[in-house]
């Protein structure tokens, strides 16, 4: 609509946007439960004329009071906010300190090294951030920018910004509401609350008032802004607008729910201390070592930049962050797309995934799976909206043709129905209704045609007090009224039953039977609904009242929205790998416990939100415990259990689609959002958007997940063994009293040349085949445990002592220093690609794992091997790197001592891989 339709101030010209006056009262208040008062009350409470609505004067005194109809979210995030982010680490601070050592040293060449790989650092971070970080007002855009209302007794299109406390707004099909609003008008009113509850199915409304506890989900007396309408008409009184609104109450929530770092960055910031620790601690032995063999001054200032340039490990910040860029194309190849680049990390170390159920672990197609006659129980096939799929009586398959009762109920319920289905290119498309969709899709497997919306004489509409919906059509056969309903409604007004093609009276049996039948339906999670017909005679006046009674029950008809085909195997996954899935849904209990049985959850019991608002903490922990799924929840519900599972330990997913959600999704350590249908609220809350809105898309995460972090912490070992290898060297020389065994220069051309490139390739090695069998890590396990510590330090020993023994033996010959030197720094290089090979698996030999597998470390591994060439016989290399050139007598010293550093480890890891695989 255009703005010359929409509200204007008196006064304004259209040309610039009104003045808002400041709000004079508090955004948010004590919130009166107006779904529990009356029609006549709510209006007289809000000094609201039924008729007319509220005036332009009103209007402004209340705009001033309350302020506009908007929410107060956080701004987004500066651009240089973030760039600034990517140097905050202990890491990167580090680094610059060594490189203004460097600087006081004179080596210009080192300090513009260290800058340019904290830079390149730093722009990839960036640019990862800023290209996922779709924050900007999304839940601002949730609003509609006008709507219909009522001032004055005249009908308008209003700016939904200006609207108050007191005013009246007009609702139709495809609405979305503006403020909160009791309902004062509704006829075949329903609203899809999806975003906001988690109830899947539109939700009928009603003017009538509930009762004052009622849950959100129930209140069928209001419409809440964010919301859509699906279907029918009705008027509303506005009682809450802007950050009072319960969309406005749960955007505050998510706002005051602070992120915490992932575990990754936190592993990773402990890590830098260590070594910052290291780095202090080394400078001090040098310092007092130096002294103690009367070392000058500054030999010792050279060999301390050496040693700071050799303590870090220049390239792991780049390298970190290039092989998580790295694993977000992965993770887009498995559907799943990653918002910040630890999220991987951290997905692959959850221990508990709590999951929404419509959609991700359904197909959010619902689907006539029962249908119950007097002459039998039938099984249908067939899923989703392909009208393909059997009719089954026990073990026997039926032609529906032949079998008048379920002709007769699939008749009806293709009759009384407002949905359509329509089929193109990509297949079969609903409008409509997904209950009465998927009477349409029964009646189509049965060979049945979909009608022309012609003949219908009367309707009597569902809605929330009725619970059932009647339409008379005029047929061959004269007056039909098709009725279908809540089967205690249905039940109610019907005398006869249909069996094996004839009417009979409806027995106290018949009676008893339908009812266990329905109990059956529901025990199982089936929605349940019951058909029923009526031929009338010309004499029947057309009214409810005269029309829906005296009718012949046809049977039931159980839907269930099917899971998907490939959940039940992604849970025994995630429970192969000790991560515990729990459903934490809007949806009612039955329905929720009959899914989780079905997709194989260890589901004992269904507690819901009231159940859980009664329990304390160590009770609702106690219950965590066992086999539970959460049903009829709220967003405080989810949040609460997301913080008591944090609390207990546990390293938390959570799924969410809707605006619900959002708090949850803040605050889990992983939040995982619907890319189909989420909405922004949640993707803008999230780490993670699932891209298919699949449970086994999040599960193949996870394994990504896993394998990035595998894969973090084989280079993360394999850099610090080549730093301690150049540290120990370092250090023996100083206390040996010879000259420098490596030039700073050199040092920056191992780490950030030849080891990064190996380093990042090791970043990509395949999953290993049991990534999935482990148990999840412990939150609190480091990046580098005793083991790891133990095997740097055997391995880093060996190489640096390796690398001296290559100097010395050369010195000792009645070499050149510069020779000597060269020896000893592409020796160590060498020793160094011989040694990534160690850490292509940490417990497997590369006999088990495949030589081949990881194509890129063996490009790597002679690329990075090239270059050492190039530095020891390119001309301008020799010259920057202060080297001369090898013969072939000296290469193959330094194979031979390579040799032992792969050969040895190789050897334990086969046998301890072969006693477990015996074991």
């Amino acid at each position: 609509m255009g703005l010359s339709y929409a509200l204007r101030w008196p006064g304004w010209t259209g040309e610039e946007k009104p003045h808002l006056p400041e709000p004079t009262g508090p955004l948010t208040r004590e919130r009166p439960q107006w779904h529990a008062e009356t029609r006549e009350a709510v209006l007289q409470g809000l000094g609201t004329d039924p008729e007319k609505g509220i005036t332009w004067a009103q209007a402004r005194e209340r705009l001033r009071e309350y302020g506009p109809n908007e929410l107060k979210i956080q701004p987004r995030e500066t651009w240089y906010r973030i760039l600034a982010r990517q140097f905050a680490n202990t890491l990167i601070i580090i680094l610059l300190l060594a490189a203004l050592i460097s600087f006081a040293a004179g080596e210009v060449g080192d300090v513009l090294t260290i800058l340019a790989i904290v830079l390149l650092n730093g722009l990839l971070g960036f640019f990862q951030e800023w290209q996922a970080e779709n924050a900007l007002a999304a839940l601002a855009k949730m609003l509609a920018p006008t709507c219909k209302g009522i001032r004055e007794g005249q009908v308008k299109v209003l700016e939904a910004r200006l609207l108050v406390p007191g005013d009246l707004v007009l609702l139709e099909p495809g609405d979305r509401v503006p403020a909160d609003l009791r309902l004062l008008e509704a006829v075949n009113l329903e609203a899809d609350e999806s975003a906001l509850t988690g109830e899947s199915l539109p939700v009928p409304k009603s003017v009538a008032p509930v009762p004052p506890n009622t849950p959100l989900a129930d209140r069928s007396s209001m419409v809440w802004m964010g919301t859509h309408i699906t279907n029918g008409r009705g008027l509303g009184v506005v009682v809450a607008t802007g950050m009072a609104t319960e969309f406005g109450q749960i955007a505050q929530l998510a706002e005051t729910v602070q992120q915490e770092p992932t575990p990754l960055q936190r592993r990773l910031a402990l890590l830098a201390k260590q070594l910052g620790v290291l780095s202090l601690i080394t400078g001090i032995l040098v310092l007092l070592a130096g002294l103690l063999v009367g070392k000058p001054l500054k030999d010792l200032f050279l060999t301390g930049v050496a040693l700071a340039v050799a303590v870090v490990p220049e390239g792991l910040p780049a390298v970190v962050t290039l092989t998580l860029a790295l694993g977000v194309r992965a993770m887009v190849r498995r559907r799943v797309l990653l918002r910040k680049l630890q999220a991987a990390e951290a997905l692959g170390g959850v221990t508990t995934i709590c999951t929404d159920k419509t959609g991700t672990l359904t197909k959010n197609e619902m689907t006539v799976r029962r249908i119950w006659l007097a002459s039998g129980e039938v099984e249908v096939t067939g899923v989703g909206y392909e009208p393909s799929g059997h009719f089954l009586l026990g073990a026997q398959r039926l032609d529906p043709q032949e079998h008048p009762d379920l002709l007769a109920l699939l008749e009806t319920g293709l009759w009384c129905n407002h949905s359509s289905l329509y089929r193109d290119e990509t297949g079969w498309h609903p409008r409509g209704d997904p209950t009465e969709v998927a009477l349409l899709v029964a009646a189509l497997k049965a060979g049945l045609s979909l009608p022309e919306r012609k003949g219908i004489l009367s309707e009597f509409s569902f809605n929330a007090l009725r619970k059932r919906m009647t339409v008379v059509w005029e047929k061959a056969e004269g007056l039909v009224a098709h009725v279908k309903g809540a089967p205690e409604v249905i039940l109610d007004r019907c005398t006869r039953i249909l069996k094996n093609g004839k009417e009979w009276p409806l027995t106290p049996e018949d009676r008893r039977a339908i009812e266990a039948a329905y109990a059956r339906m529901a025990k199982t999670g089936l929605r349940t609904l019951a058909l029923a017909k009526r031929q009338l005679t010309g004499e029947i006046p057309l009214r409810e009242e005269t029309v829906e009674r005296d009718l012949v029950f046809l049977g039931l008809v159980g839907l269930l929205d099917p899971p998907r085909p490939e959940v039940p195997a992604a849970i025994r996954t995630a429970q192969e790998a000790g991560i515990r899935v729990l459903m934490i849904t809007g949806e009612a209990a039955p329905t929720a416990l009959a899914l989780a049985r079905q997709i194989g959850l260890r589901a004992e019991r269904a507690v819901t939100g009231p159940e859980i608002e009664e329990l304390e903490d160590e009770e609702l922990l106690g219950l965590l415990e066992g086999g539970v799924v959460f049903a009829r929840t709220t967003p405080e519900h989810k949040l609460r259990i997301v913080h008591l599972l944090k609390r207990r330990g546990e390293v938390v997913a959570m799924t969410g689609d809707g605006v619900n959600d959002a708090p949850a999704l803040r605050k889990a350590d992983v939040g995982i959002a619907m890319g189909l249908r989420g909405t922004d609220v949640a993707k803008s809350a999230s780490d993670v958007v699932l891209l298919d809105d699949n449970f086994a898309s999040l599960i193949r995460g996870v394994e990504e997940g896993r394998r990035q972090y595998d894969n973090i912490q084989k280079f993360i070992r394999y850099l610090l063994t080549s730093n301690i290898g150049e540290v120990i060297a370092i250090l023996l020389n100083l206390l040996l009293g010879g000259p420098l065994v490596f030039l700073p220069v050199q040092i920056l051309w191992i780490n950030l040349i030849t080891d990064s490139l190996t380093a990042v390739a090791l970043g990509m090695e395949p999953a290993e085949k049991d990534v999935m069998k482990r148990r999840p890590r412990k939150p609190s396990e480091p990046l580098l445990d005793r083991r790891g510590v133990l095997a740097v330090l055997l391995l880093g020993g060996y190489i640096g002592a390796s690398a001296l023994w290559l100097f010395y033996h050369t010195l000792q010959r009645g070499a050149p220093q510069a020779l000597a030197q060269t020896l000893a720094f592409t020796g160590i290089v060498i020793l160094e690609k011989f040694n990534v090979l160690n850490f292509r698996s940490l417990r497997m030999p590369l006999a088990a794992l495949g030589f081949f597998t990881n194509p890129w470390l063996l490009g790597a591994w002679v690329l990075s091997l090239g270059l050492q060439a190039c530095a020891v016989y390119v001309p301008f290399l020799q010259e920057a790197l202060h080297t001369v050139p090898l013969g072939w007598k000296e290469w193959g010293l330094m194979l031979l001592w390579a040799l032992p550093i792969f050969l040895i480890p190789e050897f334990i890891k086969w046998v301890g891989w072969q006693k477990t695989r015996r074991g």
